[in-house]
């Protein structure tokens, strides 16, 4: 069985006061998932906007695999393939959870 799907992921970047926000976009044709990151400077720090981005568009991108995981996990559990799981805890590091929303 040959199967081909085409899905693409936009990443959104915003910034305002010191904080730079993102959300990464799924679309495959059928749904669509969100991803939301988010980072902030520490105003000690120089402020240096490509940083920034990369931490708040990972942190969505992240949030984004989590989500999908989750899904897989559902999808698994309703065909019988897996037993019940437990909810998965960990799909990033617990110190920024906080800043993923």
């Amino acid at each position: 069985m040959t199967h081909a799907e085409e899905w693409k992921v936009g990443v959104y970047l915003t910034e305002e006061d010191g904080i730079t926000r993102a959300r990464a976009v799924l679309a495959n044709g059928k749904t669509q998932m969100v991803g939301r990151g988010k980072a902030r400077c520490n105003p000690q720090d120089v402020e240096i906007p490509a940083i920034g981005d990369e931490l708040a568009a990972s942190r969505a991108m992240r949030d984004l695999a989590g989500q999908l995981m989750h899904a897989a996990d559902r999808d698994l559990a309703a065909v019988g393939a897996v037993p019940d799981p437990p909810p998965r805890t960990a799909y990033g590091w617990p110190d920024d959870a906080g800043l993923a929303r």
